[in-house]
């Protein structure tokens, strides 16, 4: 039974890269589907596709060997535009290394296009 599927995807991908596999497949849902286009357009992952089954599916992932590490935040903390730095020196090793990754109302974004809208949200997880 899955509690949190946000957390259990990043362990998967963070466990598959550790381990230098070249795929893994992750739970899928619309949310797990927009962080990893996210994930995609900045090249931490190659395609994914969905695989339906009885329960949802499942994403397959091509992991591209980018990912130090990536997790979920939890408690999900609320951002104003304002105050990105805060958590960007508390989640990332340096100021251009890695992204944040937040729900707004404008459906979910890194930190770095959240700040160019001057939008803020909830934080959902890191990966560097």
């Amino acid at each position: 039974m899955r509690h949190d599927i946000i957390a259990d995807m990043f362990s998967i991908l963070k466990n598959a890269e550790a381990i230098g596999k070249d795929s893994c497949t992750t739970p899928a849902s619309n949310l797990i589907k927009n962080i990893l286009l996210i994930m995609q357009k900045e090249g931490y992952i190659g395609e994914f596709e969905h695989v339906p089954d009885g329960k949802g599916g499942t994403f397959k992932v091509s992991l591209a060997g980018r990912i130090n590490n990536c997790g979920a935040i939890k408690p999900r903390f609320s951002v104003p535009k304002t105050d990105f730095i805060k958590w960007e020196k508390r989640f990332l090793p340096a100021a251009s290394l890695g992204l944040l990754l937040v729900s707004t109302s404008q459906g979910v974004v890194s930190h770095k296009e959240a700040k160019d809208k001057g939008i803020g949200g909830k934080l959902l997880g890191y990966v560097y």
